[in-house]
């Protein structure tokens, strides 16, 4: 599996980071407890088994010139009925035009996730995965403290067979500011 994924700006990651904290510390799930070093907080834009030949400049390429890219970050909710626990992003325009962009260098890529796909894809920021049957009332009052604005500042992919993570813009600060 192969990603495409925003990163956020450093004030809007510590955002994200303290709602996975307090989640941690209320007992929840929380992605706080995932240690892998490619953890950070992301927007998914697209998963597919592979990468199309070229696709990967040509996604470089499109996210190089689209970022910065300003975001507010709306409520939290659970998705799916059972998971996971998300912060829903507000769908500016200008998201929803890279999106589709980066759908349009992916056409014939093989094994698209339906759930990433224009017309079904709810973006969002993952607060927990497998959120089951904990709390939700008292998720939402522990990780939603206002509405967090930032930018998405860089873009990377993830390969899900060897669990790294490639650079999509030329520049891809750790802390995303």
């Amino acid at each position: 599996m192969r990603t495409v994924e925003l990163l956020c700006s450093s004030e809007l990651e510590a955002a994200v980071r303290a709602a996975w904290d307090r989640l941690a510390a209320a007992g929840l799930p929380s992605l706080a407890r995932n240690t892998h070093p490619t953890n950070r907080p992301h927007l998914t834009l697209a998963s597919v088994e592979e990468f199309p030949p070229g696709a990967e400049q040509r996604l470089a390429d499109l996210c190089d010139a689209a970022l910065p890219l300003p975001v507010r970050l709306d409520r939290v909710a659970v998705l799916d009925g059972t998971a996971p626990l998300v912060w829903l992003v507000h769908p500016t325009p200008q998201l929803v035009a890279l999106h589709g962009a980066v759908w349009d260098v992916l056409a014939e890529a093989s094994g698209a996730r339906s759930w990433h796909l224009p017309g079904r894809w709810i973006p969002h920021l993952s607060l927990a995965l497998r959120f089951g049957g904990a709390d939700r009332r008292r998720a939402r009052a522990v990780a939603g403290a206002g509405r967090p604005a930032g930018a998405f500042v860089a873009a990377r992919s993830y390969d899900g067979d060897t669990r790294t993570i490639s650079e999509l813009t030329t520049a891809c600060p750790r802390s995303g500011g």
